[in-house]
């Protein structure tokens, strides 16, 4: 879980905020871009979380690093979509980051709150032996908390930093206004 959230909120949104920087393009997404990311990021993290399939990626080097890989790729383009809107337009996204969030967090909370083992390959070294049922559920426990805890930091410090983006564009905007009109701001 550690990596799958270092990943999807750490490595993406810097490769993103990277690229974006990189590829200064002047064009905004267009809506149906954002509504595609938010819903690839979504439909890529709760598929791989489904329980038959998180356990063959548990029990397999390869699925496992697919599961890896499209994480990646879908967090990745979420996050530069949603980097790319500027100025006014800054707005747009952050109800994209909204949705994901909550959506991130319920996974989260079924997760930690399962009342039984939803994943099996969670815990477990094969040199020790079998681990228990409650080693399992505790680790399973720990993985919800830790989504719990990303979750909540990366889009809601993505959002902040879109709101503040919106709220300077408007306040560049106002004085650009009040200075093409001749009045002087105060």
């Amino acid at each position: 879980m550690v990596v799958h959230i270092l990943l999807m909120n750490v490595l993406a949104p810097l490769a993103a905020m990277s690229a974006c920087a990189f590829w200064q393009q002047g064009r905004e997404p267009a809506g149906g871009a954002l509504a595609f990311a938010t819903a690839a990021q979504l439909l890529s993290l709760w598929l791989w979380h489904a329980p038959p399939l998180l356990t063959r990626a548990l029990a397999s080097a390869p699925l496992h690093l697919l599961m890896y890989g499209s994480l990646l790729l879908t967090a990745f383009l979420f996050w530069w979509v949603v980097l790319r809107f500027r100025g006014n337009h800054s707005c747009k996204p952050i109800l994209s980051l909204l949705v994901t969030s909550k959506l991130y967090c319920v996974l989260g909370v079924l997760v930690l709150f399962a009342p039984r083992v939803l994943f099996t390959g969670i815990a477990g070294d094969p040199g020790t032996g079998a681990p228990t049922p409650e080693a399992v559920l505790a680790d399973q426990q720990l993985a919800g908390l830790l989504m719990l805890t990303a979750c909540p930091a990366t889009y809601v410090l993505g959002g902040i930093v879109l709101g503040a983006r919106w709220l300077f564009a408007m306040e560049t905007d106002e004085i650009d206004r009040s200075s093409a009109g001749g009045e002087a701001w105060t």
